[in-house]
């Protein structure tokens, strides 16, 4: 019997393999020969499909703000001009997408760059607002704004950072006396940071909302 073909190399394939290595190890790991390896195919034939180191980072990068709903922004206009939950229901699945990928998260520091998925995101974000009734600079500062909040949210764990030895703030540090136990409650206490956080934001920005009238 003739041997199973192993599967075409492509774009996509190579973009979720180097997902998955960054997920692992982060964007130190990824280098046409580990990537290959991994593929089990020959490092010059990778770049067939991506030319650069930097282009497949973009690629992975935007294969995951691919997963962020922007739905909400669409149903925004004269007639719903609910700006505050539509921000609320983004803000939550862009978080999502980058909380299960945070190895990515400082990619995202340089921008949209040419990055569609990024493009659009940014589009919809802005569009939605500007159709809800703000004024472009005020949505320009809002969109940027947002992206702060949740790629630094994404970024890291608060409460997994603390050390799970209480001896570390024993004496020098009495009001961490508590703080060996935050890393056992990490989830709880991060996605609860984010809503606390969102909310306050959201408040904030309702104080200068554009009048409701058309």
């Amino acid at each position: 019997m003739a041997r199973p073909r192993r599967p075409l190399l492509s774009r996509d394939r190579i973009v979720a393999a180097a997902l998955v290595l960054i997920d692992a190890e982060g964007l130190e790991a990824v280098s046409t020969r580990r990537l290959a390896a991994e593929l089990g195919v020959s490092g010059p034939s990778l770049y067939n499909h991506v030319a650069t180191k930097d282009e497949l980072i973009d690629a992975v990068v935007d294969a995951v703000l691919g997963e962020v709903d922007t739905g909400m922004f669409a149903q925004l206009g004269p007639a719903n001009r609910d700006w505050c939950t539509a921000l609320a229901d983004w803000a939550r699945s862009y978080r999502a997408a980058l909380a299960a990928h945070p190895n990515i998260v400082p990619a995202l520091a340089q921008g949209p760059r040419r990055r569609p998925n990024a493009l659009r995101l940014a589009d919809a974000v802005f569009g939605g607002l500007v159709d809800a009734g703000w004024p472009r600079r005020e949505a320009t500062r809002i969109g940027a704004l947002m992206r702060y909040f949740v790629t630094g949210s994404a970024l890291g764990s608060f409460a997994g950072g603390f050390p799970d030895d209480a001896t570390v703030y024993a004496g020098e540090y009495p009001h961490l006396d508590q703080a060996h136990l935050l890393a056992e409650r990490q989830q709880e206490i991060d996605e609860s940071a984010f809503e606390t956080g969102l909310q306050a934001l959201l408040d904030g920005l309702a104080l200068h909302s554009p009048a409701e009238s058309p």
